[in-house]
């Protein structure tokens, strides 16, 4: 099928107006509390990235979490939806794009529990950013080492 001239404007148009690298990432929809900077920075990280973010600001977390289904042992600040995935947490960009790459069999999402230094949007001025893992998990119970972080840097 041939484009006319101006069909082929309209789609060089749309891919122009779209953020850098959004096309090639997912769109992320956060719930977070309205007041937390942390989250923020989060946002900001996966933004910087590529990723398209919808930042749904709520008062209470817990509802979306139980509308998401996401397990309690795995919290930390905010949660998220990419693809029909769960994100839990301060969760790098490169394991997000690890996780749209090999879209594992039986994985419900990936979460990063607590909140540990140097992860994006936990960066502290003058404290040694710290190693920490993200998880995958599945239905129940089931959980196995995703990715492992320090810093930004994967390890």
């Amino acid at each position: 099928m041939m484009l006319s001239r101006r069909g082929m404007m309209l789609c060089l148009l749309t891919l122009a107006a779209a953020p850098a690298g959004a096309r090639a990432q997912g769109r992320v929809e956060v719930w977070r509390d309205p007041g937390c900077g942390c989250c923020g920075g989060w946002i900001a990280h996966l933004r910087e990235g590529g990723f398209a973010v919808t930042d749904n600001k709520v008062r209470d977390l817990e509802q979306a979490r139980r509308m998401l289904g996401m397990p309690d042992d795995l919290r930390s600040c905010h949660v998220a939806r990419l693809d029909g995935y769960l994100i839990e947490g301060h969760v790098p960009g490169a394991a997000l794009r690890r996780l749209l790459a090999e879209r594992p069999p039986r994985l419900r999402g990936i979460a990063v529990p607590g909140m540990p230094v140097g992860s994006p949007g936990m960066e502290v001025p003058g404290q040694a950013d710290e190693v920490y893992d993200v998880i995958a998990f599945g239905e129940g119970t089931q959980r196995w080492p995703f990715m492992r972080f320090h810093g930004l840097r994967p390890v």
